[in-house]
C-alpha cells in the first residue's frame, strides 16, 4: 500500500524591511499570470517627418501637373506667340490681309484674317471653313484654284486661325453681396489697408460715396469669342462688301453650312452659287474631346496623339496636312475654348431638305462634293443630302471628311469646272467716295483755272481727280494693287 506523503511547505524567509517597501511600491501582477505566455511585441516609433515628407512631395507633384497643364491654354503675349510659330504659318500670315469687322451693334471691332489668290476676275470664290479649321488648311485648294484662273478668298472666322480669339467688353458691377464685398476688397487693395481708417479719422464718417463711385465704374474683362450664326452672317457680309466680291460663289465646308444657312437664305442676291463639301449634320471634329480637360490636354500636348486623332475622325491620310501647325493654331490664344464655344452655337436641328425648298435657294446653282471612301455611314449621309437637294450637282471625291489637304487638286478642279459652267457674273464697280477736304481742293482748283479756258480746265481736273482717288484707295489697301 502506497503511502502518500506531503512535503511541508517551505517557510518563507523573512525579507528585509526595505525590500518589503519596494514591493509595495511596485504594481501587483496577477497571480495566475504565466511568465512564459507574455510576448514582447516590437514597438514601431512613427516619425512625423516621414509623413510630412511624403505629403509635401505629393502636393508638389499634383501642383506641378496642374501648372504644366494650364500652361497649354495660357494666353501669352500675341507677339511672342506669333514669333514662336512655324515658318509655314508665318509665311501664310504675311501673305494675307487683316480687316476689321463688327460682329454686334454694341461691340468693339475685331480683326479678321483673309487670304486670297488669283487675278482679279468676274468670278469670285469665298471659302468658309468649318469648326476647328482655318484658311491655312485650304492653302492647297486656294493655290490650285488661283492657277486655274479663279479669284479665290478664304477667311479665318473670329476665334479661329489668325483672327481675334477674344474681345474686351464692359462689365458692370452687380448688386450681389459677394460682388459688393469683392469691390470693396479691390478698392482697399488699390488704396491701401489703412485708407478707410484714415478717411474716417479725417472726415469723421465712412467713405461710402467713394466706395459706391468705385463700384459704379465700368470695368473691362476679356471674353472669348464664341461665334454664332448671326455673328457669322455679319462677318461674311462685311468681307464680301470690303473686297467687292458680290455676286460670290460660296464654298462651305463641314459645319459651315450649319452656321451660314440662314444668312445665305436672306442674302440670295449676294450669292451666285453654293458648293457644299462634306457638310453633315455634325462637325467632323469631335468637340466633346476638347471639352474634357484631361483628354484635351493630352491631345493638344502631343503631336503624335493629335495626328492619330485626326486620322481617326477627319481624314484617311495626312498627305499635305501640317498636323503640328494645325495643333498650334488650335491650342494657342484661347483657340480651343473658342472652337468649343462655336460648336455649342451650331444649329443641330437644321433641316437641309427644308432649307433647299426656300425661295431663292431652290433656284440657286448648287454642287455637293462628298467623300466616297470614308465610311458606309458617311456615304449614306451623302445620299440623304443628295435626295434633299435634287437640284444640286452631286460629285464624289476620294478624300476624307477633311479632303482639302489630301485631295486639294481634285476639289479645285471640280469647283473650277462648276463655276465656269455658269453664266458670267455682271459686277458693278463702286467708286470710293471722295473725302470732303479733297473735294474742297478740287473746287478751289476749278475756280482758279477758269481764266485758262474751259477745255484746259476740264482736262486738268480730270487728271487731278484720277490721281487723288487712286492714292486714297491704295492708302487704305482697297486698290487693285493689293498682293496675294
Amino acid at each position: 500500500m502506497a503511502i502518500i506523503t506531503e512535503e511541508p511547505e517551505q517557510q518563507e524567509k523573512p525579507q528585509p524591511q526595505h525590500q518589503k517597501q519596494e514591493e509595495k511600491c511596485q504594481p501587483k501582477q496577477k497571480q495566475n499570470q504565466n511568465p512564459s505566455s507574455i510576448s514582447t511585441k516590437p514597438q514601431h516609433n512613427t516619425n512625423p517627418l516621414t509623413f510630412w515628407f511624403y505629403f509635401t512631395l505629393s502636393v508638389s507633384i499634383i501642383t506641378l501637373f496642374f501648372v504644366s497643364s494650364s500652361s497649354l491654354f495660357s494666353n501669352p503675349d500675341p507677339r511672342s506667340w506669333f514669333l514662336g510659330l512655324r515658318n509655314s504659318l508665318r509665311h501664310h500670315y504675311s501673305s494675307g490681309r487683316v480687316i476689321k469687322v463688327q460682329t454686334g451693334t454694341n461691340q468693339s471691332p475685331i480683326e479678321v484674317f483673309t487670304f486670297q489668290n488669283g487675278a482679279i476676275s468676274t468670278e469670285n470664290v469665298l471659302i468658309v471653313h468649318g469648326v476647328g479649321l482655318s484658311s491655312f488648311s485650304f492653302r492647297g485648294m486656294i493655290s490650285s484654284l488661283g492657277f486655274r484662273g479663279v479669284r479665290v478668298m478664304a477667311v479665318d472666322l473670329p476665334g479661329n486661325g489668325f483672327s481675334d480669339r477674344s474681345t474686351m467688353e464692359n462689365k458692370e458691377s452687380s448688386n450681389r453681396a459677394f460682388e459688393r464685398l469683392w469691390d470693396v476688397f479691390e478698392l482697399i487693395k488699390e488704396k491701401g489697408v489703412f485708407w478707410a481708417f484714415d478717411q474716417i479719422v479725417e472726415t469723421g464718417q465712412i467713405p461710402y460715396e467713394e466706395i459706391v463711385k468705385a463700384r459704379d465704374l465700368v470695368k473691362k474683362r476679356v471674353r472669348v469669342i464664341e461665334l454664332g450664326s448671326e455673328e457669322l452672317g455679319r462677318v461674311l457680309g462685311q468681307v464680301i462688301e470690303t473686297f467687292n466680291l458680290a455676286p460670290v460663289h460660296l464654298v462651305l465646308h463641314d459645319s459651315a453650312l450649319l452656321m451660314s444657312a440662314n444668312w445665305v437664305a436672306e442674302n440670295v442676291d449676294l450669292v451666285k452659287s453654293v458648293t457644299l463639301i462634306d457638310t453633315g449634320s455634325r462637325p467632323a471634329l469631335p468637340l466633346l474631346a476638347f471639352n474634357l480637360p484631361l483628354i484635351r490636354e493630352v491631345l493638344l500636348g502631343s503631336s503624335f496623339l493629335y495626328e492619330r486623332f485626326i486620322r481617326l475622325c477627319c481624314m484617311n491620310k495626312i498627305g499635305g496636312f501640317d498636323v503640328e501647325a494645325h495643333r498650334v493654331l488650335l491650342k494657342g490664344r484661347d483657340g480651343c475654348r473658342a472652337v468649343v464655344g462655336m460648336g455649342k452655337n451650331l444649329n443641330y436641328s437644321f433641316d437641309i431638305g427644308e432649307w433647299g425648298t426656300l425661295n431663292g435657294i431652290k433656284v440657286m446653282p448648287m454642287q455637293v462634293l462628298w467623300s466616297s471612301g470614308w465610311s458606309k455611314l458617311w456615304s449614306e449621309e451623302g445620299s440623304r443630302v443628295a435626295d434633299a437637294l435634287p437640284q444640286a450637282k452631286f460629285v464624289k471625291h476620294s478624300g476624307g471628311r477633311w479632303p482639302q489637304e489630301d485631295t486639294a487638286d481634285e476639289l479645285a478642279e471640280s469647283i473650277a469646272q462648276f463655276v465656269s459652267s455658269l453664266p458670267k457674273s455682271v459686277r458693278q464697280t463702286k467708286e470710293e467716295p471722295i473725302p470732303e477736304h479733297i473735294q474742297k481742293m478740287f473746287d478751289e482748283a476749278k475756280s482758279g483755272d477758269h481764266h485758262h479756258g474751259h477745255s484746259s480746265h476740264d482736262h486738268h481736273h480730270g487728271g487731278h481727280d484720277h490721281g487723288h482717288a487712286a492714292g486714297y484707295m491704295d492708302a487704305y489697301g482697297l486698290g487693285n494693287a493689293w498682293g496675294h
